[in-house]
């Protein structure tokens, strides 16, 4: 099995797949090449997640081409800025590399088109004119061409409104599943290996490896993860929607996730000393960019201290 748990892919199936951007980006790719692709791709989904992540790398590592320009003898030029095959190889050999190294295995959210810092939001619109809306502390990487729209959510959460493209789909890929949008407007949060996936209009089909694809509608949600696929339950659409309005909402949550959510807004790290504290539950309305207000609320309503170390790390302690 090459696509592990948490959504990576080994280096071998990675190598297969930037071997196969280096022939596909190749102008002399002949039909038995495309033929052969095709059917690589079609044998399961750990060569569609590799080919997927592949892309990506590809176009992070295609950077590097202004430098192989320079090194061309004067008078020289490449067709439409396309580097030569033997190029191609260089670049594929330079990202698997890398890969093989776990500089991009362990941390793929290095290969990022687009990221916010803590605290952050950023409406972001793609070339069909799709828009995203990320939150604080994401990244992500688009995937376009001819036959597919491909979106890889590496962590944090966006809102996503797709324009119309009934030749393309629409693909939201995080931690090894898939979210394929139906006409729709969803939210899609990755945080630590679970995926939560909730539909605002229409509908959206999620699979994961090993399951049947299910349909969420609007109004729904469903959380997926090392454990597998969630059965589809109601959303509460103003509180997953609430990071748009700069508002966090909790109902009888955990002091664990509470305090996992306010660390994506803002620097330095928030860390709760005793473990049963984590279980404590928590409703409130939090201001997102007032996060050390929501600190000191939660510091006066339940059984817990602060200790502030600098700024850059908080201790919530037992009051006792």
């Amino acid at each position: 099995m090459t696509v592990e748990r948490d959504g990576r892919v080994d280096a071998t199936m990675m190598e297969e797949a930037l071997r196969w951007c280096v022939v596909l980006h190749d102008g002399d790719a002949t039909e038995i090449d495309h033929r052969d692709f095709t059917g690589w791709l079609a044998e399961g989904p750990a060569h569609e997640e590799a080919w997927c992540r592949a892309q990506a790398t590809w176009a992070y590592a295609a950077r590097a081409e202004p430098a192989f320009r320079r090194t061309e003898e004067p008078g020289r030029s490449s067709p439409a800025h396309r580097p030569t095959r033997w190029q191609g190889w260089a670049l594929a050999a330079s990202v698997t590399l890398l890969v093989c190294t776990g500089v991009v295995a362990g941390r793929p959210d290095l290969l990022a088109d687009q990221r916010t810092a803590a605290g952050e939001r950023r409406t972001v619109t793609l070339e069909d004119g799709s828009t995203v809306e990320m939150g604080s502390s994401s990244a992500l990487s688009t995937v376009m061409d001819g036959q597919t729209r491909r979106i890889l959510l590496y962590r944090g959460e966006a809102f996503f409104t797709v324009a119309p493209d009934a030749a393309r789909p629409f693909d939201v890929e995080a931690a090894g599943g898939r979210s394929r949008a139906l006409g729709t407007a969803f939210d899609v949060k990755a945080n630590d290996g679970a995926v939560t996936v909730t539909v605002a209009e229409h509908a959206v089909a999620v699979s994961v490896p090993g399951r049947s694809e299910i349909t969420v509608h609007q109004g729904q949600q469903v959380r997926y993860g090392s454990e597998g696929l969630d059965e589809v339950g109601p959303a509460d659409l103003r509180q997953t929607q609430a990071w748009q309005r700069d508002r966090l909402i909790f109902q009888e949550a955990p002091l664990a996730q509470v305090v996992a959510e306010l660390s994506r807004c803002r620097g330095g790290m928030i860390v709760i000393t005793d473990r049963k504290l984590a279980a404590l539950p928590v409703t409130a309305v939090f201001d997102t960019t007032r996060v050390g207000e929501a600190l000191q609320t939660m510091a006066s309503t339940l059984p817990v201290r602060l200790t502030d170390l600098g700024g850059m790390l908080t201790l919530i302690r037992p009051a006792d």
